[in-house]
């Protein structure tokens, strides 16, 4: 029996691949800022202390290992300083996935790892659609962490011989995002004012164009990756363009709603820019896993208000 360690296992990509790993019978192991209750051990160490990353390597002996934890972009708010924001990102994204890469060189078994990097490394490309030979080009405080890591892997991967392979991934959903997402925030917004139609959503740009994909895929690809003979970077990516109007459209047809009789635009909720539009060329991946999405954008929103619908909110 195969057993994984999955970093970052109660967030929505990594709750996902618990799931699909043991749906392949492996013993899976988790580590999360929360007890990974349920799951084959019980982990909740420090993931920025490296004697004690080493010390699980070592006891579980891991065959793969699978970096999801992340400081997220979605942190960014007024109240964290650019100081602190950089400070936490470097610990989470970039000196804590040393800490795996370097206890795994000192092991014997060197089990293989995956690591989840972002769309963001490419922060302000120069060219429209994005590949693995897109220079990395951050804007931002998450981007550059995400692309240090993404340096980190490469160099465990060439100097010190590891099998340690990074997805670069773009935007994904699922019934299990985060509200602090403005997928899952139209979402409820829609199902809200289905049931409440005084009530209205404020949003930005509404035509922000966004490569959205389906969160169940994008885990299937970082389980390819880990299969293949050789380690690499991949760009995981649906390859297609929404903008943020589609999204609000599909939410609100899907519970039988005209989206512009509910929906106020306010530039002044607007993110701030980081980067240019961010759409991902996946054919490497595609190519050397048979990789596909398997559902659209539509009917991924669509997905999501149901379950939205199902949870009585």
């Amino acid at each position: 029996m195969k057993k994984a360690l999955v970093v970052g296992c109660n967030g929505q990509d990594g709750g996902y691949l618990v799931e699909q790993l043991k749906a392949k019978a492996y013993q899976v192991a988790g580590i999360d800022r929360d007890v990974a209750g349920g799951m084959s051990g019980r982990l909740n160490i420090e993931i920025r202390d490296a004697m004690a990353v080493r010390r699980v390597i070592e006891s579980f002996a891991p065959d793969e290992v699978y970096f999801l934890a992340a400081f997220h972009h979605s942190a960014e708010d007024a109240a964290i300083d650019d100081g602190e924001l950089v400070r936490r990102s470097i610990e989470i994204n970039t000196l804590a996935l040393n800490n795996f890469l370097d206890a795994i060189a000192a092991t014997s078994g060197q089990p293989r790892l995956f690591y989840a990097a972002s769309s963001r490394v490419f922060g302000d490309p120069p060219a429209d659609e994005q590949d693995e030979n897109t220079p990395l080009n951050p804007v931002d405080p998450y981007g550059i962490s995400k692309t240090a890591g993404v340096h980190l892997c490469r160099y465990y991967r060439t100097q010190r011989k590891l099998f340690c392979s990074a997805g670069i991934l773009y935007n994904h959903e699922s019934p299990r995002r985060s509200g602090a997402f403005v997928s899952q925030k139209v979402v409820r917004a829609a199902v809200k004012i289905s049931r409440q139609p005084q009530n209205i959503l404020v949003i930005g740009n509404l035509d922000a164009m966004v490569d959205w994909g389906y969160a169940p895929d994008y885990v299937d690809a970082m389980w390819r990756i880990l299969q293949l003979p050789e380690p690499n970077d991949f760009v995981v990516a649906s390859g297609s363009l929404h903008s943020v109007r589609e999204l609000v459209q599909t939410a609100f047809e899907a519970v039988g709603l005209d989206w512009r009789a509910h929906v106020q635009v306010d530039a002044g909720v607007t993110r701030r820019q980081k980067g240019h539009m961010l759409q991902g060329n996946s054919s490497k991946l595609e190519s050397r896993t048979g990789w596909r999405p398997s559902m659209t954008f539509q009917d991924m929103i669509r997905t999501m208000v149901r379950a939205e619908l199902q949870n009585g909110v």
